[in-house]
């Protein structure tokens, strides 16, 4: 190195405070401080540029090759680490392979201490010996060495003594406090068991009370007192290069209403969810709440509350707090960064998605995803059931933001088929609310995302009422009210179907319109069902029934992906039906036999990537991707940008 780059390198330590001449502490301290300085040479290893300091225990601090660059500007310096052709891998969490030696931390005590507590590179017991000597960690492990696998075998068998679920939750989110990467390879081997812990139905009771047993913040919280430095306190989050943002304002949980500061639970759980099946790097995703306060009186008078203790804000105040944190998003992360939208209710919404969609990347998962999901889970139902989706009838129980989202993207879909108006495939479509079916009659008094669904009949009361008089193919329960599809109305469904479609949505378990065993028993055996949360498979008349799960999880995860790997700058209605189209493709022969109209949660990484695909090239299609050229083999390009979470080799 020349003494130009060494002057480069004091000064940006200096910069950063590093000075070894200002580190010196009394005989009971640190006796002196050694500062290292490494860059990659052109073969991709790492070498000392500059050391300083004397004898003793050392303190070591490497600064990033990002930062140098940065700093100095040379050429040699400047190199940025990305992976699958153009995603940025700036924390080297994907670069190469397992085998690909990287050092993992850029400031770090020299005893490995803090290496064991450092989340995104603590391997455990599976650190070698070697590694153990290079790290500094004798002693601070036991000597035995065990490998992932072997760990993940263990969790497993730990996780499965707990009787109570959200014992499960809670001793999974300490996991991921501690072990990032083996958290993800044990939700990755593990998905179909672990998904109802990690998502629906487990993470509604964890966010029921989750001032009871919050540990530490797992994401960004937002409330009014951060109002007029919400991009200062977005810069407060560690990582830099953001992908996805799930964020929630809490007052729409699941079918469990207003939970307020609770609810980050949604937004973590669904970013966990992001890596695990969708293949987005864990230090590309932030959760975060938006804390206007609550409107649920129990939870104002809980001691153990985290959030702020006020009814909610809303109108201008609302607006702007939001409008605020739109801003400060796309100011600090860029245009292309996701905000998906995470159970707002329903008067916040639908405005959200229409203010925002213009001029920010949004995506609001209960309007779309669960849209997305359903229509993919229709279409495959006409392989079991015949005809086209204009050829058959719909009634929905809620006309909320779920309801009325998977109408429109059903429509949507008719229209594109047939090639008639959007206004003519909305008629096949009915919706009953809980005043009963939505009828032109009653147009002057619905709220205006409903209106469109307000068709020509006289008034009825009730839901099985509405069954009779519509006579309905297709029957979408999406109110979040429980035990609602009794027996009479199954019946009524059977009567005039010979295989009649029943998808009970509502989440949590507690809240599905009805269970899978009463859905196959009471048609007789001849229901397709689907519901939002998981049921065991039903044996009816000597055959054995397994329920299929319309989980927005099928959809969201390999959806973000598409629009990450393609550097898309808007979401297109036309994305969301490439996605339901990708996902229908994905059910087979062998599931149809079933009775199975999604495609088993076990194959989910593949899934996504080819959903990604499917988005990725609509989004090409339509002129909204910026990361050019476009790849060949987009499937291959969505897989080998994908999150893989095995251990890798440290130096």
């Amino acid at each position: 190195m020349n003494s130009s780059t060494l002057n480069h390198c004091h000064n940006f330590l200096n910069s950063r405070g590093c000075c070894a001449a200002n580190s010196k502490k009394s005989n009971k301290g640190w006796s002196s401080v050694v500062v290292v300085v490494k860059a990659s040479n052109s073969n991709g290893r790492v070498e000392t540029i500059k050391s300083s300091g004397g004898g003793g225990r050392a303190v070591v601090m490497e600064s990033t090759l990002k930062e140098i660059g940065h700093s100095t500007g040379l050429e040699e310096m400047e190199a940025k680490t990305t992976v699958g052709g153009g995603v940025e891998d700036v924390y080297g969490e994907d670069q190469a392979t397992e085998d690909h030696l990287v050092t993992p931390w850029t400031v770090s005590v020299a005893s490995g201490y803090s290496l064991l507590r450092d989340p995104h590179h603590n391997k455990g017991l599976a650190f070698t010996e070697k590694e153990r000597d290079a790290h500094y960690l004798r002693g601070l492990l036991p000597p035995a060495i065990a490998t992932q696998e072997l760990q993940e075998k263990k969790l497993m068998h730990s996780l499965r003594q707990y009787q109570v679920p959200l014992q499960r939750y809670m001793a999974l989110m300490d996991l991921q406090e501690r072990n990032e990467r083996l958290y993800y390879k044990l939700l990755i081997d593990n998905v179909e068991e672990l998904l109802p812990v990690v998502y629906t139905p487990t993470v509604g009771e964890a966010c029921q009370k989750y001032g009871s047993i919050f540990r530490r913040p797992q994401g960004l919280y937002i409330s009014l007192k951060e109002k007029g430095k919400i991009l200062e306190t977005l810069k407060n989050w560690p990582q830099r290069n953001i992908q996805v943002i799930v964020v929630t304002d809490g007052e729409r949980i699941l079918g469990l209403g207003d939970l307020g500061c609770q609810g980050m639970g949604i937004p973590v759980g669904k970013l966990a969810l992001y890596t695990a099946l969708g293949g987005v790097r864990p230090s590309a995703c932030l959760p975060v709440t938006i804390d206007v306060g609550t409107n649920n009186e129990k939870l104002l008078k809980d001691e153990f509350y985290i959030g702020l203790r006020q009814k909610r804000a809303t109108g201008q105040e609302y607006k702007e707090l939001l409008h605020e944190f739109m801003s400060a998003v796309k100011q600090n992360y860029g245009e292309k960064v996701l905000i998906q939208f995470e159970d707002f209710a329903n008067h916040n919404a639908f405005e959200l998605l229409a203010r925002y969609r213009t001029s920010h990347l949004v995506f609001n998962d209960d309007i779309q995803g669960t849209a997305s999901v359903v229509l993919a889970g229709l279409v495959a139902a006409l392989k079991l059931v015949g005809g086209t989706l204009a050829e058959h009838t719909f009634l929905f129980l809620g006309a909320g933001e779920a309801g009325t989202g998977i109408a429109e993207l059903i429509a949507l879909e008719m229209s594109k088929q047939t090639k008639a108006p959007l206004t003519e495939s909305r008629k096949k479509i009915w919706l009953v609310d809980s005043k009963g079916l939505i009828v032109s009659p009653r147009k002057e008094s619905l709220q205006h995302f409903k209106k469109p669904w307000a068709h020509e009949h006289e008034p009825v009361n009730t839901l099985l009422e509405a069954v009779k008089a519509i006579k309905p193919t297709v029957l979408i329960g999406s109110s979040g009210v429980g035990r609602t599809f009794t027996k009479d109305v199954v019946e009524a469904m059977s009567s005039f179907n010979e295989k009649p479609v029943i998808l009970a949505l509502s989440n949590p378990t507690s809240q599905s319109e009805c269970t899978a065993e009463e859905a196959y028993t009471w048609s007789k055996g001849r229901a397709i069902f689907a519901s939002g949360s998981p049921f065991d498979p039903v044996e009816y008349g000597g055959k054995l029934f397994v329920p299929g799960q319309a989980n927005n999880a099928y959809i969201f995860p390999g959806f973000g992906l598409g629009l990450i790997i393609s550097g898309a700058i808007r979401v297109h209605d036309d994305m969301l039906l490439a996605a339901s189209e990708a996902l229908a493709a994905q059910v087979s022969q062998e599931n149809y036999e079933k009775g199975l109209i999604y495609p088993p949660f076990s194959n989910i990484r593949k899934i996504s990537a080819h959903i990604a695909a499917t988005v990725a090239a609509k989004a090409y299609e339509l002129g909204l991707a910026s990361r050019l050229p476009r790849p060949e083999d987009l499937v291959k390009y969505a897989e080998s940008c994908m999150y893989t979470p095995v251990y890798r080799n440290y130096r």
